[in-house]
């Protein structure tokens, strides 16, 4: 059932394709089109995308109403993912080389400053552009707000930037984290659902349900990443395990827990406050964390929030669409890439 849940969503998602390239190549410089569609064509699950279609399908609504919200969503994603691999120096992305890498940090940023212009013009011809605007404006500002956190929360590296080391938290609470995931990850796919319902003239209680169902499975999601990074299976993830410490990330939900309780807490902290982690202090730091519980404790939040998930789809009405919803929300209970 799982696997056939996300063939769906995918299914739905890449209706956004052509969308997403015509805001795209709207305004583009010939020589300048085929690195600004470069990004979009380099695949991805299209989650957020088939979230928003699903969502005002779900709620008696119509698809053509709500690909201009769906396709803004997938490019705000994709606008996030740029930036984010140049801020991370990452150089590969689905196997491919990120945009920075292939084209120059220059030319990256100008086309993440391309993306943000055409989430612009294509939330104009959402059925109300103020609305569905400011509501972006939000995400956005508090998606960047989450990866400030998220670096600033790294316990070693960015030592030619003076605002992460004056910044620098040197111990993380776990209300510090949720804030963190919160705005970086569960903001844009509850934004996604609630693009779903304003498509398909929604409001009150449909809305705040759908509100409520999208902010949870994001929170959800990004537990089970963060469970994933340390106990996934190379063979099924396609990554290696420990990636979050050999970046010495403290915004890892079982990196936290973790430390709660572990007797090795020093030896943890001076592996992820090394500038160079080796790979065999990764796998050093992810033996002490088996020692403990937080593996565990992490599922029960994964769970809880799940749990909170399918419980606001209680108030939709019974539908195909409700019923995709929910199995999403038990597949990322469970999944394990």
């Amino acid at each position: 059932m799982s696997a056939r849940v996300l063939e769906r969503l995918g299914e739905i998602g890449a209706l956004v394709d052509p969308v997403m390239e015509k805001y795209l190549l709207r305004g583009a410089s010939p020589e300048f089109q085929d690195a600004v569609l470069y990004q979009v064509r380099m695949g991805g699950k299209r989650v957020r995308p088939a979230l928003t279609i699903a969502s005002t399908l779900a709620v008696g609504g119509k698809e053509e109403n709500a690909l201009p919200a769906a396709a803004a969503v997938e490019l705000a994603h994709n606008y996030s993912l740029i930036l984010d691999d140049i801020i991370d120096h990452s150089e590969l992305r689905r196997g491919k080389p990120t945009v920075w890498k292939k084209y120059g940090i220059s030319t990256a940023i100008l086309i993440a400053v391309h993306y943000r212009e055409s989430i612009t013009e294509a939330l104009n011809d959402t059925p109300e552009p103020p609305v569905f605007h400011a509501i972006m404006a939000e995400t956005i500002k508090l998606l960047t707000d989450g990866e400030r956190l998220d670096i600033l929360f790294e316990q070693s590296g960015r030592s030619d930037e003076p605002y992460v080391v004056e910044q620098r938290y040197r111990a993380v609470r776990l209300d510090d984290y949720l804030r963190m995931i919160e705005r970086k990850t569960a903001k844009l796919i509850e934004t996604s659902c609630v693009f779903g319902a304003l498509s398909a003239g929604q409001r009150g209680e449909i809305l705040e349900a759908l509100r409520e169902y999208g902010y949870n499975l994001g929170m959800a999601f990004q537990v089970g990443d963060d469970i994933i990074d340390i106990f996934g299976e190379e063979e099924k993830t396609g990554k290696r395990v420990g990636g979050d410490i050999k970046e010495h990330k403290l915004g890892n939900v079982v990196v936290l827990l973790a430390l709660e309780e572990t007797r090795d807490k020093e030896r943890l902290l001076a592996i992820l406050r090394k500038e160079d982690v080796s790979w065999e202090e990764v796998k050093e730091a992810i033996s002490i964390i088996s020692e403990t519980n937080a593996r565990e404790k992490a599922e029960v939040l994964r769970r809880d929030y799940v749990s909170r998930a399918l419980k606001a789809l209680e108030k939709l009405p019974r539908s195909e669409y409700r019923d995709m919803l929910e199995e999403l929300a038990v597949f990322i209970e469970k999944r394990e890439f």
